[in-house]
């Protein structure tokens, strides 16, 4: 999130602390954005996908998602951070989306399917 200067981060997963949920996460998630305009709500998905094999070759792609946090959680597909995140171009929330649209566009999804790509020019 931009207006918490890269939080939750890496730390997406224990953003509320040690034994807390999805849930959890997402209720401070808007908690620490209470006070913060629509227009600064901006924030994005990023994944790292990577490949090593046993002949010293590395490499790694990043797929990211652009977006803004909701006001309140909205739809019930997917976990983690999907039902407060809306993807940039939408108006519906990744939980409020067909999963099949978000697998579509998703930064895993991107992520990977470089990879592929990657890994394909190697056969």
């Amino acid at each position: 999130m931009d207006a918490l200067d890269g939080a939750p981060g890496v730390l997406s997963a224990r953003f509320a602390g040690p034994g807390c949920n999805d849930d959890d996460n997402n209720v401070k998630l808007l908690a620490s954005l209470a006070e913060v305009p629509e227009e600064e709500r901006s924030g994005r998905f990023v994944c790292c996908a990577a490949f090593a094999d046993g002949n010293g070759v590395e490499h790694m792609e990043t797929g990211e998602v652009e977006g803004r946090i909701a006001y309140e959680v909205r739809g019930s597909h997917g976990f983690g951070y999907d039902p407060l995140f809306i993807p940039e171009g939408f108006t519906h929330t990744f939980g409020e989306l067909d999963p099949a649209i978000k697998a579509g566009m998703s930064h895993r999804s991107r992520a990977f399917k470089k990879l592929r790509a990657y890994l394909e020019t190697l056969a």
